[in-house]
């Protein structure tokens, strides 16, 4: 791909999670219905298989019951290593017997837990970004977590809380180091942002100082690779989650690399010339067919696999002169060759538009965070969650 003539930055810097050094200091977000194994792969290819890649959110109980749904959301192209896996769940018992059958039959080399997630239908059960704030139920979720894990290294995302008022991040924090949490990562919003306003970047400064005992990630906001490079000056954290910024860019994992590792030769074009990729509509459509197809490998149904595809054609278009028409007929193909079709009508010698970059995604608060009846009357109680509250299937 084409590359912009800026000059990469020249800081390097490692990150160490367990056992496990991500060089450069790049995690993957989880995203549900994103970060499957073809968007992994994608993306890793983009860094030359530099950074930490994560799986979406998988539900313990559905881990532990087997669902079948889950059991292709665990899989790993041999290439991935480390095997990253992010769990949610609400009971301590079923979130350690679910690391427990991680460790007992290999299935990652590093568990994340979800106590980030915003969304109404996890929130309402107490889980996600509403669980921190019942400190004792999270303290027995990471004691289950990291006893089962052995050694593995478990880490936790989690946001600031669930509203100005509610504000956890700080006591989560510390709970995580006393427990034995690997690393933390921050989204800088509450859950009543949702996607909504400026990520708070000084919060995630103020994690750092406050556990100095281990590495501190952080999240939100990071459209680029300089955005990156300047909350890492700017809070002190020892790594970033990049989330919305990769959705339709899978090659800003190359820019990252750049960003931190100049000379590398892991450039998104392959050439190991210096700067941030500038792709033609040209190199974005072979992009996207090569991530339709293997959506198609990975669900072993060619239609199945394009119709997932959909949901990507307006991140990999944005800002390009496609029009609203050509965008509609492209969100509603059903095979790679209607895919093929459709790619070769659009005037694919543009250049990369200015209006593609910057924040893209959801972008909306939500005020109200949907919760379980009394769930703020007292912040250590928990007799409110019980065994309902684990979702039976996975996504987020």
């Amino acid at each position: 791909m084409t590359q912009s003539p800026q000059t990469p930055h020249t800081e390097r810097t490692q990150l160490r999670i367990g056992p496990h050094m991500v060089q450069p200091p790049v995690v993957l977000a989880p995203m549900a219905g994103i970060t499957n194994a073809p968007f992994r792969t994608l993306c890793r290819e983009f860094s030359g298989g530099r950074g930490l890649f994560v799986s979406e959110m998988i539900t313990t109980r559905a881990l532990v019951e087997r669902d079948a749904k889950t059991m292709r959301l665990i899989h790993f192209d041999g290439i991935e290593k480390p095997r990253s896996i992010q769990l949610y769940g609400v009971d301590p018992m079923t979130v350690g017997k679910a690391v427990q059958m991680i460790v007992d039959e290999d299935l990652a080399d590093h568990i994340d837990l979800n106590f980030g997630c915003p969304v109404p239908k996890v929130t309402r059960k107490g889980g996600g970004s509403a669980l921190p704030y019942k400190r004792h139920l999270l303290r027995s979720i990471l004691r289950e977590a990291v006893t089962a894990a052995g050694p593995l290294p478990v880490t936790m995302k989690m946001r600031k809380g669930i509203d100005d008022d509610h504000i956890t991040y700080l006591d989560a924090g510390r709970i995580a180091v006393e427990e034995g949490v690997t690393a933390i990562a921050l989204h800088g919003r509450t859950a009543a942002q949702h996607y909504g306003g400026t990520a708070d970047w000084e919060a995630i400064a103020r994690l750092k100082e406050a556990v100095p005992e281990i590495p501190v990630l952080g999240n939100g906001d990071i459209w680029s690779a300089d955005d990156a490079v300047r909350m890492m000056r700017g809070t002190g954290c020892d790594g970033v989650v990049v989330g919305r910024g990769c959705l339709g860019r899978p090659w800003l994992f190359g820019d990252l690399v750049a960003a931190f590792e100049p000379g590398s030769g892991a450039s998104v074009s392959g050439s190991g010339a210096s700067g941030y990729a500038r792709p033609t509509l040209k190199e974005v459509a072979a992009v996207m067919r090569r991530h339709a197809e293997l959506l198609a490998e990975w669900l072993e149904d060619e239609q199945r696999g394009v119709i997932d595809f959909r949901k990507h054609v307006a991140w990999y278009t944005k800002g390009f002169s496609v029009g609203s028409e050509m965008r509609k007929r492209l969100a509603i193909t059903s095979s790679l060759a209607e895919l093929d079709a459709l790619l070769a009508e659009l005037d694919l010698d543009q250049e990369w538009p200015p209006g593609a970059d910057g924040p893209r995604g959801r972008t909306s608060g939500r005020n109200r965070v949907v919760l379980p009846d009394g769930w703020l009357d007292d912040p250590y109680d928990c007799a409110g969650v019980g065994a309902d509250a684990e979702l039976d299937t996975s996504g987020g």
